[in-house]
């Protein structure tokens, strides 16, 4: 029996015929190519017409595909543009907040310097303070009241030293400890400051309210001089301040003088100047003199 690899394939006639078709389709595509080969080697541009037929055939599509990726090209391109404009804008939007942030912080040290600038005036006028230092606290919840200092004793802060910041006169050094001290300050119900008119020679007393305004009392009775915006300062009697401090602005007339505000407010006040009593002496007689049990005047 022969292999399987050399039987025939098959008795079939139809089958027979059609393979011998595709032999002979076979031979003929080759000729054909060996002589469009031949041809297109010895006659190259034979074959141009028909190239360009083609692309003629095919270039309305390759012009549709070409839009197509043009357009997809510059869809990509916006949709990136608007997302590199957003974080652009978003690192722009911090940018001015932090320079916002940056120019508050610049305000407030210049305002720092400002208010340094002027506790150095402390040191360089004729009076020399005893001490600079921070208020440290007030109280403004009852009709006594009182400040805190950060200097005492061993600052060399006495009792009865007056205390006053920039914008004027705070109030008198009440007790003292060693490191620390509490202030009676013009508001207290227990304050009585000799006071005169600034623009001239009109004198006064004025005495705390409890409520952080002052009651101007006139020494003076008769018709009423004062007008509202008067400025009081010091008169420098009773030898604890010396004289010509801002103390107060009037706000209303009243028969006897008027009621003022502290233009010195300590709730606003962040440094003071501890200063020595003016009349060290005066201030010493007027205690001999005083009773045991009352506090000398102001």
């Amino acid at each position: 029996m022969a292999p399987t690899s050399q039987r025939r394939s098959g008795h079939s006639r139809r089958a027979q015929f059609g393979l011998f078709t595709g032999y002979v389709l076979a031979t003929i595509g080759a000729a054909v190519g060996a002589v469009l080969l031949g041809i297109s080697l010895w006659r190259p541009s034979s074959f141009n017409g028909f190239r360009t037929a083609a692309n003629d055939t095919v270039a309305p599509a390759g012009e549709v595909a070409a839009k197509g990726r043009a357009e997809g090209q510059g869809l990509f391109d916006s949709i990136s543009g608007y997302l590199a404009a957003g974080s652009q804008n978003a690192a722009l939007k911090q940018e001015v907040e932090l320079a916002r942030i940056r120019l508050k912080e610049a305000q407030a040290v210049r305002t720092e310097n400002a208010r340094l600038k002027t506790l150095l005036g402390f040191s360089e006028s004729e009076i020399k303070p005893v001490a600079i230092t921070r208020l440290v606290g007030s109280s403004a919840a009852s009709t006594r009241r009182f400040a805190y200092l950060g200097a005492g004793r061993n600052q060399g802060v006495g009792i009865g030293m007056p205390v006053r910041s920039p914008r004027g006169v705070v109030g008198r050094v009440l007790e003292v400890g060693t490191d620390s001290s509490r202030v009676l300050l013009l508001g207290d119900s227990e304050s009585v400051i000799p006071v005169r008119r600034s623009r001239d020679e009109v004198v006064a007393f004025a005495e705390g309210r409890g409520d952080g305004r002052l009651r101007i009392r006139l020494i003076n009775l008769g018709i009423n001089p004062l007008k509202k915006g008067d400025v009081f300062v010091t008169s420098g009697a009773g030898g604890y301040y010396r004289p010509g401090i801002a103390v107060a602005i009037l706000q209303e007339v009243t028969n006897d003088g008027g009621i003022a505000a502290v233009i010195s407010d300590p709730a606003a006040t962040d440094f003071v100047a501890v200063e020595p009593i003016w009349q060290a002496n005066a201030v010493r007689a007027a205690a001999q003199w005083s009773a045991p049990d009352k506090a000398p005047p102001e």
